[in-house]
């Protein structure tokens, strides 16, 4: 019998994107997560993703702000589903 994988495991990442440092929260399906503090480059994050996560499929989420579309770009040139998050504030 010749069995094919139809679904990928799911990776969320959710930033916090500044110019010189991110604060990165990673979770799957199946756990919570881990958060730390990294550089300001996609690549790095890459290649984070790439050694642990190999086999998943990749959601990232930022709020935007100064910093503007140059992580998502990046985001989605690796493949990735990459949301740009804009709130309201209240008033």
């Amino acid at each position: 019998m010749n069995t094919q994988q139809t679904a990928y495991p799911k990776l969320y990442i959710g930033s916090d994107i500044h110019k010189r440092s991110w604060k990165v929260h990673c979770a799957t399906d199946l756990f919570s997560g881990k958060s730390f503090s990294m550089s300001s480059d996609p690549n790095q994050l890459q290649a984070y993703v790439s050694k642990y996560f190999q086999e998943y499929e990749v959601i990232t989420a930022y709020e935007f702000g100064c910093c503007g579309y140059y992580a998502h770009h990046c985001f989605e040139g690796c493949g990735w589903r990459s949301l740009v998050v804009i709130t309201q504030l209240k008033s």
